[in-house]
C-alpha cells in the first residue's frame, strides 16, 4: 500500500522503504511499477553498478535480478553488449546500460570541471586537452588496445608533452595525458573492451552524447526516482559536481515543472520527479548484504539516518560509503561483512553490530545463498566467531 506525500514531510522510512523498493532490495513480489528486471535493468535502476571491483558490480546486479548470476552480467557485457563498461558518476569505472550511454556522455559531458588534484606543472591547457581527448577517439575506432598501445598513439598523434611522466602512479609515475582518460569516457570516446590477459583493454564505442540540457534533465529525473526525496546537494556529491551547478540545475527544472518540492525530514526542502508522490505506508523489511561500493549505499542520504550509531563509526571510512560491504537488516546498516574465495568456496564473514534472531539469522543464510548463486561458488557463512552453517 502506498500514499501520497501531499507537499508534506516525508519520513525517512517512507523515502528509505521507496528507495529499497526501487532498487529490487525490499522483500514482497514486484509490482507493475517494480517488474523484476535482467541484469541490465537492474544496472539501468541503480543508475550504473560501481565495478572497479568487477565482482562487486557482478553481485550487485545479480543480487537485484532473480536467478542472475555472474555469468549472466559478463554475457550482458562482453557478448550482448547491453552493458558497458567505462567511467561513470564521479569519475570512477561502472557498468552502465550500453542504450543509455547517449544520456550519460551528455550528462557527465556537462559538468563543470576543476583544475584536479594535479601540480600546476603538470596539468594540460584547455587546448592539450582537446587535443589528447581527439587523439583518443581516433585511437580506438575500430581498435581495441591496452594502455600502454594507447599512451603511444596518443603521444604520437599529440606530442612528448602528452607522454611526460609527472603524474603520481601506484609503483612509479604515469604519462601526462593520463589525467583526463576518464573525460574521454565521458565524452563517450572511450570505454573498457575485454581483458587483453592481465591487461585492461580500451575501445571507442561511438557513442553521440546527447545535448547537455535533455541529457541532464534525463539523469535527474532518473536519479530522482532511484533516490529522491533528494536535495541538490545530495546529487553533486553522488556526481561529485559543483553545489552551484547542482542548484541551479534544479532551479532549472522545478522552473519548467520536471521536478516538484517535498520536504524529506532531517533534510528540509528536497525534490522528486514531478508527479513521482506515492511512497510506501509500511517501513522496510528484510535482510540483504551489500557489496563494496554498492550504488545503494553510495547515492542514500541522509547518510547519519542508513548509518546509524555504530554503524556510522564501524562502517564508514571517514565519513566515506563503499570502502566496507555492509550487512543491511530492515533497511539501515547493521553491520560489516567480508568474503574470501578459493577455487568454488566461498568462506562468508559478518560481523553483526548486534546480536541477530533466529528469524534473522535464517534471512542472512538465505542472503549467504543468494550470493553463492550469483557468484556461482560453495558459501559458508560465519557470524563473528560461530559458524552458522556451511552449504555445499
Amino acid at each position: 500500500m502506498t500514499t501520497r506525500a501531499r507537499g508534506t514531510t516525508v519520513s525517512w522510512s517512507r523515502a528509505n522503504a521507496r528507495r529499497l523498493d526501487r532498487q529490487f532490495l525490499s522483500d514482497g513480489a514486484p509490482t507493475p511499477a517494480r517488474t523484476a528486471p535482467d541484469v541490465t535493468g537492474a544496472v539501468a535502476a541503480m543508475l550504473g553498478a560501481h565495478a572497479q571491483v568487477l565482482s562487486a558490480a557482478e553481485y550487485s546486479a545479480g543480487l537485484r535480478t532473480p536467478g542472475a548470476t555472474r555469468t549472466d552480467v559478463r554475457t550482458a557485457l562482453w557478448t550482448g553488449r547491453t552493458l558497458v563498461k567505462t567511467f561513470g558518476p564521479r569519475g570512477t569505472v561502472h557498468l552502465l546500460p550500453a542504450a543509455q550511454l547517449p544520456m550519460w556522455a551528455g550528462a557527465l559531458s556537462a559538468v563543470p570541471r576543476g583544475d584536479g588534484p594535479f601540480r600546476k606543472d603538470a596539468r594540460m591547457t584547455p587546448d592539450q586537452v582537446e587535443r589528447v581527448l581527439a587523439a583518443v577517439a581516433e585511437a580506438l575506432t575500430g581498435a581495441e588496445l591496452t594502455i600502454d598501445e594507447l599512451s603511444d598513439e596518443v603521444v604520437a598523434r599529440t606530442g612528448p608533452w602528452a607522454g611526460d611522466l609527472v603524474m603520481p602512479a601506484f609503483q612509479g609515475m604515469w604519462p601526462r595525458w593520463r589525467q583526463v582518460l576518464h573525460l574521454a569516457g565521458h565524452r563517450g570516446a572511450l570505454s573498457y573492451a575485454p581483458d587483453r590477459g592481465r591487461k585492461a583493454a580500451y575501445t571507442n564505442p561511438g557513442t553521440v552524447p546527447m545535448a547537455a540540457r535533455e541529457a541532464t534533465a534525463a539523469l535527474v529525473e532518473r536519479y530522482l526516482r532511484a533516490y529522491g526525496p533528494a536535495t541538490p546537494a545530495h546529487f553533486a556529491r553522488w556526481l561529485a559536481a559543483p553545489r552551484g551547478w547542482a542548484g541551479r540545475l534544479f532551479a532549472d527544472l522545478a522552473g519548467a515543472g520536471a521536478i516538484e518540492e517535498v520536504t524529506l525530514e532531517d533534510c528540509g526542502a528536497a525534490w522528486v520527479a514531478a508527479g513521482d508522490t506515492r511512497f510506501p505506508s509500511e517501513p522496510p523489511r528484510g535482510v540483504r548484504l551489500l557489496p563494496y561500493f554498492d550504488a545503494f549505499t553510495i547515492a542514500s542520504r541522509p547518510r547519519e539516518r542508513l548509518f546509524p550509531g555504530a554503524a556510522y563509526e564501524r562502517a564508514l571510512a571517514g565519513g566515506q560509503a563503499g570502502n566496507f560491504p555492509v550487512l543491511l537488516v530492515d533497511g539501515t546498516v547493521a553491520g560489516v561483512w567480508h568474503q574470501r574465495r578459493s577455487g568454488r568456496r566461498i568462506a562468508v564473514t559478518v560481523e553483526p553490530l548486534a546480536p541477530l534472531d533466529a528469524a534473522r539469522t535464517r534471512e542472512l543464510e538465505e542472503q549467504v545463498e543468494r550470493l553463492g548463486a550469483v557468484l556461482e561458488g560453495a558459501p559458508e557463512l560465519t557470524v563473528g566467531k560461530v559458524t552458522v552453517g556451511a552449504h555445499a
